[in-house]
């Protein structure tokens, strides 16, 4: 017989319940996103639970930056692959290089920032994404420097939005600085990562206020704002603009259901 959870185990999934019973359209059995409303803004929640599907993209196999949903759907389709969902994972350069530390497939391919900067990278504390062979972190900088662990992919942006349960320090509620934001949050356990795009705009405040308080995720970071898209074929969305740098989707079969 399989043990019932815990009160504390079931709370994430009993917040996300009511945040889903606001969704704009029902969920397919195999459908990865859902529409979420939270004090009055609107967002999409992608829950990926299976470390192996979770990847990174930035260049192709001649080292052209990919920059797009499509042509990342394009280069998976010679192994019979697709994105069952996706969006932009981090700050990047004008000529669309990582910002920060950038792990794909096992190899570095950009160093770790340690040190305060302009812009909201810069606002530490920030922090590094991991997708681990058996589970994700979000991890802050410092802490991810002093003992690094094994991630398959990794990605750094800034500022964090939820660490150890609590607000980033510099977060003012009401502030007017209102963006289409874009982050990830990974459950106390590490076996769920959400990823989350804003369709109304919101300030950090509250942005981080729906990881903590309704995805119930310790540890969450923000990778960008304004820029922020998502492809979720599953809800008929497909945001486009201008190439992107790193990107990071959950990769499934091309004939799997839910998109």
């Amino acid at each position: 017989m399989t043990a019932r959870p815990s009160a504390a185990e079931r709370r994430p999934f009993a917040a996300f319940a009511v945040a889903l019973a606001a969704c704009a359209a029902p969920l397919h059995a195999d459908e990865p996103c859902a529409h979420v409303e939270h004090e009055g803004a609107r967002f999409i929640v992608c829950t990926a639970s299976d470390p192996d599907r979770v990847e990174l993209f930035l260049t192709d196999a001649d080292g052209e930056t990919l920059g797009s949903f499509s042509r990342i759907d394009e280069a998976l389709a010679a192994d019979g692959k697709r994105l069952a969902f996706a969006m932009n994972a981090g700050m990047y350069h004008r000529d669309r290089r990582p910002v920060g530390l950038y792990v794909e497939d096992g190899a570095q391919r950009a160093a770790l920032v340690t040190r305060e900067g302009p812009g909201n990278f810069g606002m530490l504390p920030n922090g590094v994404f991991c997708v681990a062979e058996d589970r994700f972190l979000v991890i802050e900088t410092l802490r991810y420097a002093e003992d690094p662990p094994e991630c398959r992919h990794a990605t750094q942006s800034g500022p964090m939005l939820v660490i150890d349960g609590a607000l980033h320090p510099r977060f003012i509620e009401g502030s007017d600085s209102e963006l289409i934001r874009n982050g990830v949050g990974v459950s106390a356990d590490g076996a769920r990562a959400y990823f989350v795009v804003a369709r109304s705009a919101v300030n950090f405040h509250a942005f981080a206020r729906l990881f903590r308080d309704v995805l119930e995720t310790p540890q969450a970071l923000y990778l960008d704002g304004n820029v922020s898209r998502l492809h979720a074929p599953g809800l008929g969305v497909s945001d486009w603009g201008l190439q992107m740098g790193p990107v990071v989707g959950m990769v499934v079969d091309a004939d799997a259901g839910g998109g």
